[in-house]
């Protein structure tokens, strides 16, 4: 009697806790909601007060600095000259507030705000709520150049790529959607050039699994480490093996510190197979592969991962943040040679 009085009562806290739980979050949300459409509305009222009175850009400073002043004194935190300045671009860059209402909060809103470009803004916002990403996330893949590096990671480029990411982020509908090259592990502390070990990097890569798991991108899970797979007796290891939910495929991933050459390739493809063979499922899709090795060239690349099967990529890997002025750079040219090719 005593043992199912404590079940029913375990029982009921677990219910009560889920119930709490879930009100905590509707709360939450709909007093985020309600905070991002009121500074929408001063942001409106700033606007609006500046085309009235036909105000410049100077004098609007000077507006918006004793406005501030006066909301702190008389309500309190939250109206910095920086804040109001923030809501009056929130209300130019984003006119149909209801777009963004609910789903991400003032702070991602204001590092949304500082991207000039409207398709790479649009980017990172269709992201962040896609992939749940909280504040920090959002601005190390800012920080990372995440949008340029996707518009790149595929060689050729073209308008439409441009338009597919503003509109809807990042999708994975095939293996070539989860690919980025070059990956950033700056989260590593690891010098550029410092000689490494595959052991140490691996090391380093487990101890920074959640990072890694951004990087790598939305849907993976981490299933281990030197995983073993046996054929004819002979032991092979994986260096890292991941699970795409959303592509449902294993992702088999090989740590290459040295430039990328000719056994890496026909290696990967060995262990994919046996994962075809062995380990996946029914409704398992065919497994991935991805080198991630410190150097590679184009042509070289594309002799030795063309032709299996199996889908084999190779992408280089940085330990630094990639220079965005070079990035955006490439993606301009890119696509002005897109234009050039157009009849």
């Amino acid at each position: 009697m005593q043992e199912n009085l404590e079940n029913i009562g375990s029982n009921l806290s677990e219910i009560i806790k889920s119930i709490i739980s879930t009100s905590r979050k509707n709360i939450y949300q709909k007093v985020n909601q309600q905070l991002i459409l009121t500074y929408w509305q001063i942001g409106s009222e700033i606007v609006a007060a500046e085309q009235k009175n036909k105000i410049d850009s100077t004098t609007s400073r000077q507006i918006i600095l004793r406005l501030s002043k006066i909301l702190t004194n008389e309500i309190g935190k939250g109206f910095s000259r920086a804040n109001l300045f923030n809501m009056r671009k929130f209300y130019i860059t984003y006119p149909d507030v209801q777009s963004l209402t609910g789903h991400l909060s003032w702070t991602h809103i204001c590092e949304l705000l500082i991207i000039e470009d409207n398709d790479k803004r649009s980017f990172y916002e269709k992201e962040s709520v896609n992939s749940s990403w909280s504040v920090r996330e959002l601005k190390r893949q800012i920080n990372s150049s995440l949008y340029e590096r996707l518009l790149l990671s595929q060689g050729k480029n073209n308008k439409e790529k441009v338009l597919q990411l503003a509109q809807k982020g990042q999708e994975l509908s095939q293996p070539e959607d989860l690919i980025k090259d070059p990956y950033v592990f700056e989260f590593l502390g690891i010098p550029e050039n410092k000689p490494l070990l595959e052991k140490e990097f691996e090391a380093k890569l487990i101890r920074h699994i959640e990072e890694f798991l951004l990087e790598l991108g939305r849907g993976f899970m981490f299933v281990g480490s030197q995983q073993r797979i046996t054929i004819n007796n002979t032991h092979y290891y994986v260096d890292m093996v991941f699970y795409n939910k959303i592509l449902r495929s294993y992702i088999l991933i090989e740590l290459k510190t040295t430039k990328l050459n000719i056994a890496d390739g026909g290696q990967l493809n060995t262990y994919l197979n046996y994962y075809r063979t062995e380990i996946n499922e029914s409704d398992d899709n065919p497994p991935i592969g991805i080198i991630l090795c410190a150097e590679k060239d184009e042509i070289t690349a594309e002799y030795i991962l063309d032709g299996f099967q199996n889908k084999v990529f190779a992408s280089k890997y940085v330990t630094i943040l990639p220079d965005k002025k070079t990035l955006v750079e490439e993606v301009e040219h890119v696509l002005k040679e897109d234009v050039t090719k157009l009849p």
